[in-house]
């Protein structure tokens, strides 16, 4: 079985399918067999970052059972590295109102890859699909820049989905279901008092779907000049999310990086001594380093009611 990594943002534009093209064309270069998702519903762009612009099949191919196999729309690259990509989706009804049974359908297929390595571009925002994507994998990467609003809508976007991890595992027990999905939270810690009132029980159940959720940070975009708070985001995390953050590297700025976009490249590929391809080669051997630790296998997502921030 594969071990897939969710890849997320709390907010656009902070490189977050630049970090995926880079980090998997590396690992399939450590020899690692790597096959690279894009979920990111309606914005999916990955594709395109390797000069693929019109792929002749696409996740909606499999969502529409054009396709039932997964497999058949895993393209190879035309990288040095045995690396494949499976394109992602437009905004379609189909997609915009993704039933439950073809998610859970997308998943069961994604762990029957012939792969070593799932690398999954998961959309920013804090969408029922973002959430449970992000969710599936095995190890949680999250992407920020120095910007402080992008550093608040992670944090935001790290606390929605530990409060949907906890939720989707009582969705099907009556009755901590039943006062649980009726309610919006704001932290963990109410979701633990809610279930403490119904049910003493639950709250072991509680904090064990939240073990080995711990997001690693990759920080892009840094500057000498750069100042980002990691940890206070760390005790905010701890205080309001009861989980961990630790950072997996930096990315520091670097122009290579837009000349490598503009030519469809990793900047890996396109520049390999650029500062920008040195931070990622540490930040892939960190990632190995990551998946050879003991794997705590998430329960599949379910489908509660909407989460307000």
């Amino acid at each position: 079985m594969p071990t897939i990594i969710s890849v997320a943002s709390g907010k656009g534009g902070v490189g977050k399918s630049m970090v995926v093209s880079n980090l998997g064309l590396l690992l399939s270069r450590k020899g690692q067999r790597v096959i690279l998702v894009d979920m990111d519903i309606g914005g999916a762009n990955l594709h395109i970052l390797f000069g693929m612009f019109h792929p002749p099949s696409t996740l909606t191919d499999f969502f529409t059972n054009r396709t039932t196999n997964l497999e058949d729309i895993a393209h190879t690259l035309g990288t040095p590295s045995p690396l494949r990509l499976i394109p992602g989706t437009g905004e379609t009804l189909i997609t915009a109102n993704l039933q439950h049974a073809k998610k859970k359908r997308l998943i069961r297929h994604l762990k029957k890859l012939d792969a070593d390595i799932i690398l999954v571009d998961v959309g920013a925002g804090t969408s029922y699909h973002t959430l449970d994507f992000f969710l599936l994998a095995d190890y949680f990467l999250a992407v920020a820049t120095p910007d402080p609003t992008s550093v608040i809508d992670l944090y935001r976007f790290i606390k929605l989905a530990a409060i949907r991890k906890v939720l989707t595992a009582f969705l099907a027990r009556d009755p901590i279901a039943e006062a649980l999905l009726n309610k919006d939270f704001n932290s963990v810690t109410e979701v633990l008092e809610a279930v403490g009132r119904t049910s003493e029980s639950g709250i072991a159940l509680a904090e064990q779907a939240l073990m080995g959720f711990q997001p690693a940070l990759i920080l892009n975009r840094m500057t000498p000049k750069a100042r980002i708070n990691t940890l206070h985001l760390r005790h905010l995390l701890k205080q309001y999310v009861g989980t961990d953050l630790s950072v997996l590297g930096n990315i520091p700025e670097d122009p290579l990086v837009q000349q490598s976009i503009l030519k469809y490249l990793p900047v890996v590929e396109f520049s390999p001594n650029a500062p920008a391809a040195l931070a990622f080669d540490q930040i892939a051997e960190n990632v190995l380093k990551l998946v050879k630790q003991p794997r705590t296998l998430p329960e599949t997502p379910e489908e509660p009611r909407k989460i307000r921030a």
